[in-house]
């Protein structure tokens, strides 16, 4: 096999690998400041839609980690250029916040809940029994089904909680219809963030904290991953997978120095 070329860009995760219940892992801010003063090409990347990169920017800056507005990539902002590339201009029922909105709305969707072309279901702090009916109904009237993520839970200080999967699984319980995720660990969603900062999958790497999202995502998308031992998938929980990262490091600090 032919050696791998040089790594010049970097995606990474930011739940699990930047931060961990709001408290920045040490590391991360040695990395993001080698990656910024190296002029490296680089995304933080992550599956919740709730947030804005502005909103992101403001949240990881109060955490004592600096990453600039357009270095953020969410699932948010991949759904919407994904329908904006299939449908431009259409129309969408959200079940979702801010992050998710503003989006669609900067990509010129009207948000509707008459004979919308599509029912996009993101992340939000509180699901409504209503919201979920009125999308169960308008996906049986004909509505395309669009999720951002196939997390099935999230991180909070309190613990896990249901995340969009598991809601996305109740409203496929009432329609029968499965919907098309366009989050982790689509390659989609990091094709398309490599695109957004002009770099090539084959000189980039991925770095996560989820065999299941993170390093699928960046194998599938052709790139370089590091799997780190700071959040939810455990070193004996590796060969249970039938993929492998490119390499495992127990954190982020490992690698400031391959930046």
């Amino acid at each position: 096999m032919a050696d791998r070329k040089p790594i010049e860009s970097w995606l990474t995760d930011m739940d699990g690998v930047l931060i961990h219940e709001g408290v920045p892992i040490p590391g991360a801010d040695s990395f993001l400041k080698k990656l910024r003063e190296s002029g490296r090409p680089f995304l933080v990347l992550t599956n919740n839609s709730i947030y804005t990169p502005r909103d992101l920017h403001a949240r990881l800056r109060r955490m004592g980690l600096d990453v600039p507005e357009e270095n953020i990539w969410t699932s948010a902002l991949a759904t919407a250029q994904f329908l904006a590339d299939q449908r431009p201009g259409g129309s969408a029922y959200v079940i979702g916040e801010a992050g998710l909105t503003t989006a669609l709305h900067d990509v010129g969707y009207i948000l509707t809940d008459h004979e919308p072309d599509f029912v996009i279901l993101g992340e939000t702090r509180t699901y409504s029994f209503e919201a979920m009916t009125k999308a169960v109904r308008l996906i049986n009237d004909g509505a395309r089904f669009i999720a951002t993520n196939p997390d099935n839970v999230g991180p909070s200080v309190e613990g896990a909680l249901p995340a969009t999967g598991s809601v996305a699984a109740l409203i496929t319980a009432a329609t029968g219809k499965t919907p098309y995720f366009v989050g982790k660990p689509n390659p989609l969603m990091m094709r398309a963030g490599l695109n957004a900062i002009g770099a090539h999958s084959e000189t980039s790497a991925m770095i996560g904290d989820r065999m299941d999202t993170d390093v699928l995502a960046g194998l599938e998308a052709g790139m370089r991953t590091f799997l780190v031992l700071t959040g939810v998938t455990q070193p004996a929980e590796v060969d249970r997978f039938p993929f492998r990262p490119s390499e495992i490091v127990d954190s982020i600090a490992e690698l400031v120095d391959r930046v």
